[in-house]
């Protein structure tokens, strides 16, 4: 027998014991009920945490095949504004009137012909456009948008930004190339 029981036969009638007794079943309920209720928010909690870490593994998943998809087709991936319909690298047959990089005529607006060289190792920039007149005309270049090297010794046209260099006269970051003459010739100054 409990000992809830036990007091219940004890009391003799007398109605504020049994109000007491009546009290503590009633918090002994209430009690339960906060202890199931607790259980249930702890599931539930688990129950989404595992729902939103299936839902970020497949959007994960997803996203890696979209990029695999576009990258496997041999189709260069452009990483420019959206108004770029241009190649960004060159393929291994460049011919004259050939255009590469991004066609964003806000951003490259300085421009220049000539014909390009590999810098060398104490030059700003990876690469030279020598220009005629001599070393004060030469353009010095980095590209982030094209591999220059595929135009080493072309006459080119480019497109770019220019930003004050530290040793060179003038240091431009290439954002498009047009191919002018495939097999060029250096000027005559060099």
């Amino acid at each position: 027998m409990s000992e809830t029981t036990t007091k219940i036969e004890n009391l003799d009638n007398k109605p504020e014991a049994q109000d007491d007794i009546l009290r503590e079943l009633n918090l002994d309920k209430s009690e339960e009920k906060l202890e199931s209720l607790q259980v249930m928010k702890n599931k539930k909690s688990s129950q989404i945490l595992i729902v939103l870490s299936i839902f970020a593994i497949l959007a994960g998943v997803g996203t890696g095949f979209g990029i695999h998809q576009l990258t496997a087709t041999g189709e260069p991936v452009s990483t420019g504004p959206a108004n770029s319909d241009l190649q960004q690298v060159a393929g291994e047959i460049v011919k004259a009137g050939d255009v590469f990089g991004i066609k964003d005529e806000d951003t490259f607006t300085d421009s220049a012909e000539g014909y390009l060289v590999v810098a060398e190792v104490d030059d700003e920039g990876s690469h030279k456009l020598l220009r005629p007149g001599g070393d004060s005309q030469t353009v010095y270049l980095t590209s982030s948008s094209t591999d220059l090297d595929k135009f080493q010794g072309m006459e080119i046209k480019i497109k770019g930004e220019t930003f004050k260099g530290q040793k060179a006269g003038w240091l431009m970051d290439v954002g498009q190339v047009e191919v002018l003459v495939v097999e060029g010739e250096e000027p005559s100054e060099f």
